[in-house]
């Protein structure tokens, strides 16, 4: 195997050697703490009939050095990765996912415990939520969770995710370091798992990093930036005149419970003392029983290679204001609190941020920018955290800069590597600057990146492409395999020319009390800018009808129905229930339908579901010769109506 070095320059100032496991293992210590990461021979014992040394009891394991081949590898477990590797898996490649946590979810997990939001409300008050794989995931957490348990919600990731076919999961798992061929594209991911004292070389066609920091594109020599542009570069109004180094920072978050009785506290040795009186007014202490978002630490500095070092200080800020809420005198409701939750692992925000053929910026998002290879959206508030974080209390600790009337679009050519011709990446380390980043770097917004990303390596792995030319001679390919896979891309709406539903003489409802049966077929997947893309019946039961002039051959039906994309899904801390959240399965959900087929003359039932758990739902059957199709709609979780947004039928 030809393989270059992969240390460039500009990696080599980056990271240290030191970051490197060995690659063997040796009694003699000149040969243990060898640093010649360059050599084609691996040092140490590399005798195959030594590694025996490394298993132990009555059935050891001696097998701590794997080579492992995939189509596609996703280095990153949180939102983006899981729906990058889950969308690849399921258009048909062979797909492991590395994850370096005990558990998926990143930011959202019982780790961390921060909110997965999305585009939660734009300047109207109301969401735009993210449906496709996000979405199942979030339903399924409905479904399984009512308790809203963040230890729970972990597991209920990793059921999602192991039952995926085509796809392999790894966790506590590290990628170190890419191994570069001689064209340039990453032959494989070295990747050690820390559990089983495993070495792992991951080859792939694709690579996909979604893991935040990077690690793997920064070792592949991927451009990336970091810090805050000059306004001037992009014409971004909220950047500062200069550029600099801050980069927003990581938070700790603490949880608080009434223990129905006085619980006096006394602080760690590392507690940092919150100097109260010169606090900003934004650093609000009320309500205090899920902690302070603001506890927070950036940097101008590496935020990456000082992360240690910050969280032993984060830790210490976060003992302080409980200390001030519990001490103070000034707080008597926090008597009968005491801590329950403190995290040990601090959410992070920003640092690398991968360079791509476009760098998305703070005007593509407020002047809403159409992208011809839009692939997802975004839409939070331009949300610039306080870079200096609570070592600057004397300013507010977020810039909530501007909302969105509408979702912003996101281009695929900003979700590729420039320079690394088969890496991709989702999440925070997209190429954009970092005003775009204040936005988008929300988990949602993430995860639908990460679908993104994911159907794209299955395109490129089918055809034999790497992702830039993917993007320019397949982009429509791609958006059409996204839409009909329930990702929304805003003003972009479906003409999937093998839908047979395009050639049906009729479509038709039983009954109707809004929208028009027509609609279902209108390429839009849900109600858009005050436009009506649905039919919705009176009443139950009730049901749908296409007939076509002639007799056609079909074997899958898909449509999708109503989970109203204007209300909030997400865990929360605090199960917040109103009419912009909830915590329950939506009542518009389709529960029980059935589906026939006219077959010389008589109406056959070729499927049917009674316990329906996601928004676009699948029949697949043998194939069948038919001149009309019937969807007979039940009942839902709670609605008295039902309402559908497309019905599509495949040969």
């Amino acid at each position: 195997m030809k393989r270059r070095k992969f240390f460039e320059k500009s990696v080599k100032a980056t990271l240290g050697a030191s970051v490197i496991p060995l690659t063997g293992y040796s009694n003699d210590p000149e040969k243990a703490n060898s640093t010649d990461l360059t050599s084609e021979k691996p040092f140490g014992n590399t005798d195959p009939n030594q590694w025996h040394q490394m298993g132990t009891g009555k059935k050891p394991r001696p097998d701590r050095r794997k080579t492992e081949t995939y189509d596609v590898a996703v280095i990153g477990g949180g939102a983006a990765g899981m729906c990058a590797a889950i969308a690849a898996a399921r258009n048909g490649s062979k797909v492991v996912v590395i994850q370096d946590r005990p558990v998926l979810g990143g930011n959202s997990s019982s780790e961390i415990r921060v909110h997965l939001n999305g585009v939660n409300h734009l300047r109207n008050g109301l969401p735009e939520r993210e449906t496709g794989i996000i979405e199942e995931i979030l339903l399924h957490n409905r479904f399984h969770n009512p308790q809203d348990s963040y230890p729970v919600w972990d597991h209920i990731l990793y059921d999602f995710i192991t039952k995926e076919e085509n796809l392999d999961l790894k966790l506590n798992t590290t990628a170190i370091r890419a191994i570069i061929s001689d064209d340039g594209k990453i032959e494989a991911a070295y990747c050690w798992q820390l559990t089983t004292e495993t070495e792992f070389t991951i080859e792939a066609s694709i690579f996909i990093d979604c893991s935040g920091d990077g690690l793997l594109g920064a070792t592949a020599g991927a451009l990336y930036r970091t810090g805050r542009e000059a306004s001037s570069e992009f014409n971004e109004k909220y950047a500062p005149k200069e550029a600099d180094g801050w980069q927003m920072g990581s938070t700790v978050l603490l949880g608080s419970k009434d223990m129905g009785r006085p619980m006096p506290f006394e602080p760690p040795h590392f507690t940092l003392k919150y100097d109260a009186e010169k606090s900003h007014k934004g650093r609000q202490l009320k309500p205090f029983e899920l902690g302070f978002w603001w506890v927070e630490l950036g940097s101008d500095e590496d935020i990456i290679g000082e992360f240690e070092d910050n969280k032993h200080k984060l830790l210490g800020y976060a003992y302080g204001v409980w200390d001030y809420m519990k001490n103070s005198g000034k707080f008597p409701e926090t008597e009968n609190y005491a801590l329950d939750w403190v995290s040990s692992l601090p959410g992070k925000r920003e640092s690398r941020r991968f360079i791509g053929d476009y760098i998305l910026s703070e005007p593509d998002l407020l002047k809403n920018k159409q992208f011809e290879d839009a692939v997802a959206f975004g839409g939070w508030s331009l949300d610039e955290h306080n870079p200096g974080g609570i070592e600057n209390l004397n300013e507010p600790p977020s810039y909530f800069h501007e909302d969105f009337e509408e979702p912003y679009q996101i281009p695929f050519r900003s979700l590729y590597s420039k320079n690394v011709p088969n890496l991709l990446f989702a999440g925070r380390n997209i190429s954009q600057t970092h005003i775009a980043l204040s936005s988008s770097r929300i988990m949602a917004t993430c995860a639908l990146e990460g679908q993104a990303v994911g159907t794209a390596a299955a395109l490129c792995v089918k055809k034999k492409v790497l992702p830039r030319k993917l993007g320019k001679t397949y982009i429509e390919e791609l958006q059409e395999q996204l839409i009909r896979d329930d990702a929304f891309i805003p003003n972009r709406p479906a003409n999937d020319s093998t839908d047979l539903v395009k050639r049906a003489a009729l479509i038709f409802g039983s009954s109707t009390s809004s929208g028009d049966a027509k609609l279902l077929n209108d390429g839009w997947s849900r109600d858009y800018n005050d436009n009506p893309h649905h039919w919705q019946s009176d009443g139950l039961p009730a049901h749908v009808q296409i007939e076509w002039d002639d007799r056609i051959n079909i074997s899958q039906l898909e449509l999708k129905c109503d989970t109203n994309v204007k209300r909030n899904l997400m865990l929360r801390r605090d199960s917040l229930e109103n009419d912009v959240y909830t915590t329950k399965v939506p009542k518009e959900l389709l529960r029980s339908l059935d589906i026939e087929a006219r077959i010389n003359g008589n109406w056959v039932k070729i499927g049917s579901i009674d316990k329906n758990k996601t928004r676009l739902i699948k029949f697949n059957f043998e194939t069948i010769e038919t001149t009309a199709v019937r969807i007979n709609l039940k009942s839902t979780y709670g609605a008295d109506h039902a309402k559908l947004f497309e019905v599509r039928c495949y040969s």
